[in-house]
Formats: C-alpha cells, structure tokens, sequence
C-alpha cells in the first residue's frame, strides 16, 4: 500500500527539519526541497531546487500529498511585499491541487496584552512584522475558501532543540555558557517554548487527521511556558560547571542593531520577552493526547548537551 507522501520546503531551516524527522519518524514517504541538502536525513528524499521557482516548486508539489511550507526569510528581509511575495510562489504552485499545506506560525498576530492566546482570540498585532504574519495567514485563508487546496496553521512559541541553530536559545541564551554565564531576562514572566521534535509530531498527528479538518484550521501548539528561573535551572541541571545568570543584554543589542538590521529587527520584538503571553488549545491539545509532549528538564537537556557537544567540536 501507498504511504502519503509530505513534501519539506525548507528542509534546512529549524522547523522544517524536524517535522521532515518526524515525518519519517512515523513512516510517511518524505521528499525535501532545497537548494542545498545541509542536515541529510536518513529516510528523506532530497530534491535541489529555489523555492523561488515556482516551476520547481509545481514539480516538487506534484507527487505529493501533504506540502510542509518551512520557508522564511532572513528576520530583517520580511518588509517590503517580500515575505508576502514568498508565500504566494508557494501557494500557486500548489494551485488547485485539492492537498494539504501545513503552516507554521507564531505569536506575533497578537498584541503584548492579551496573557491567554486561544485560536480564537482577537487578531491585534503588536508590530509591522505581525501585520505581516496576519496577512500571510490571511492569503491561506483565502485559497481555502476558494478551494484550492487545505491550509493548516500551527502557531507556536520559540523554537528550541538539539539541531537547532541560529536561534535565541543558542545566540543569546546559551552564547557564553561556555564560560560560565547564561543570558535570561532579569524579571520571571513566563515565556512561551516549542520543543522541535514535539512541534514537528504534532504536525504529523493534524496532518494524519487531514481528513476530518476543515478546509482552513489555525492550532496553537501549547509548547512550554516557564520562567527564566525555570529555564535557568534546566540548564543548570545538566551543565556541569557552575553558572552565572546574567541578564539579557538589550542595551548591546540595541547598539549593535544600529549596524546589523538582523538585530535591531529582533529588539524591536522585545515585548515578547517583557509580557506573558501563553498559548493555549484545548482542541488541539485532545488530539495529541495527555502524555504527548516531552517534559521541560528533558527537552533542555537535550538541547544542552547537543549545544556543548557542537561548542567542543568547534574548539
């Protein structure tokens, strides 16, 4: 019997990597499409091509059943049209195709004031780069409605994981832990996490419910939500040396955004770090079961040793 097939564009990136794992992980046929094929995984077709060609991306797509849209731009390139400009290359190609494209997305679609984030809560984006994200879902929304094809966002916290890189938990948090010291906030406002390994299952379990979803869904993946004391403990508990916990360091942040964009675009989105804002999805939630998730202390500590085993590695 035919297994279904998912299509990883993005493979390179962090959530694109580990859903093409954890589509493997549950015996799906897996291809992924990328200009390069950076973190081979055993199990995974590769397919080199530019996500900017939407002939290569229609060749891609054809064979497939569900499509995974890992792409993103780099953080200071969204403006412009252009991150608009990337989603809809994906969604002509996928034309009316009637297959399923997984999404995922984030908090920025709501505003520093809204503690409790259900699917169901206001719109109300803080910044530029949320009403970006906002009209992006928008255009799935849009191509479900038509009937295009089936369009399922998966909006998460910040991503952490043993593969992951480039991402604020190994350039900031764990940036010196070599010597000594980790970087948290100075107050304990919980903050919102998705473990990698888990996010990437929970789009396997929606994308093996395809069938009973609606044209257009939008999931909030719970993640963890714990405070930098927490996360500061998990760490400690598998560093061997003693640590030091030091504040962020907005103030050389800002001064360094005066040169790098990259920069002074992540500071600009600082009240997601000052403000609690936790998601929730009971829905969701009952699909994927009471012991789904990997416990916190667990997944940090796996994070942790794979961080310091790439730092010993690079010495």
């Amino acid at each position: 019997m035919r297994k279904d097939r998912v299509l990883i564009i993005g493979i390179n990136g962090h959530v694109g990597h580990a859903a093409a794992q954890a589509f493997v992980d549950a015996g799906w046929s897996v291809t992924g499409f990328g200009r390069s094929n950076r973190q081979p995984i055993a199990g995974v077709d590769f397919v080199a091509g530019d996500a900017d060609d939407v002939g290569a991306l229609k060749g891609a797509i054809a064979d497939a059943d569900v499509v995974f849209n890992g792409l993103n731009l780099p953080y200071d390139k969204w403006f412009d049209g252009r991150a608009e400009a990337q989603l809809a290359r994906v969604i002509e190609a996928m034309g009316s195709s009637g297959k399923t494209m997984l999404f995922p997305g984030n908090v920025y679609n709501y505003a520093a004031s809204q503690e409790l984030l259900t699917p169901d809560a206001p719109v109300r984006p803080e910044r530029p780069r949320g009403e970006i994200r906002v009209r992006m879902e928008a255009m799935l929304k849009a191509a479900a409605a038509r009937g295009a094809f089936q369009a399922i966002v998966v909006r998460a916290g910040d991503f952490f994981g043993p593969k992951s890189h480039n991402d604020w938990h190994d350039l900031l948090i764990l940036r010196e832990a070599g010597k000594g010291r980790v970087a948290l906030a100075a107050h304990e406002t919980p903050h919102s996490w998705a473990y990698l390994p888990d996010l990437g299952r929970a789009f396997v379990r929606l994308a093996e419910r395809r069938g009973a979803l609606a044209g257009y869904e939008a999931f909030h993946f719970a993640g963890h939500y714990v405070t930098a004391g927490q996360m500061f403990h998990a760490i400690q508990a598998v560093t061997p040396m003693k640590l030091k916990r030091v504040p962020t360091p907005w103030l050389m942040l800002s001064a360094v955004g005066l040169a790098m964009p990259l920069m002074r675009e992540l500071v600009k989105m600082r009240y997601l770090w000052d403000n609690p804002m936790r998601l929730a999805d009971p829905r969701l939630d009952a699909m994927l079961g009471p012991d789904f998730g990997t416990p916190f202390e667990e997944a940090v500590a796996a994070t942790v040793e794979k961080f310091f085993e790439g730092e010993k590695a690079a010495a």
